[in-house]
């Protein structure tokens, strides 16, 4: 099963770059999880938003997502909501032709310094995800508060009940997709 992990964050230290990071770590067996790199999207501009010249970045990133089984997306939380290079990258994916979205699984995570572990931001990404028609998985999720105390200097996970959780996820995300192909 190879899966597709987006981090909404571009810092190389952040929580949520150790969260897909540990994720690739901690996957089951059968399951091969490829980081995407969303730091080279540009700016949405509908301008350059057409069958004859759309970014060479955002089509690349399309294609590993059609051809992949399911999504992981770790999100920060930004101003209680979704950061906008992750809104921007999902823009961009949700125009280019073939709904890249529509009927993939997706396994939602994120970890932030607050105590409520980006959960407000994660529920705007379901919003948003419900309608790009994406089948998203409810249960478990994974919401790292404290995330500071979790991670070290470099942002990798070193907490070994998160580690668990996401372990737990990727199990369910496993399941979910069977469900789909």
């Amino acid at each position: 099963m190879k899966v597709i992990a987006i981090a909404g964050s571009l810092r190389q230290q952040s929580f949520n770059q150790g969260l897909v990071r540990a994720a690739v770590d901690c996957a089951p067996k059968g399951m091969d999880i490829e980081i995407a790199d969303i730091s080279s999207i540009p700016l949405y501009n509908g301008d350059i938003d057409n069958d004859k010249e759309r970014p060479a970045e955002v089509l690349a990133l399309a294609e590993k997502l059609q051809k992949a089984d399911a999504l992981l997306i770790a999100t920060p939380e930004y101003n209680y909501s979704v950061p906008g290079v992750l809104k921007n990258t999902l823009d961009w994916l949700s125009r280019v032709p073939g709904k890249v979205f529509a009927g993939k699984p997706t396994a939602i995570m994120g970890a932030s310094m607050g105590g409520m572990g980006s959960s407000r931001s994660q529920y705007h990404l379901r919003q948003i995800l419900v309608g790009l028609d994406a089948y998203l998985l409810n249960k478990p999720e994974v919401f790292v508060s404290s995330a500071h105390e979790k991670c070290d200097e470099q942002g990798n996970l070193a907490d070994d009940k998160t580690q668990s959780l996401i372990a737990d996820q990727l199990v369910a995300l496993q399941a979910w997709s069977a469900h789909f192909s």
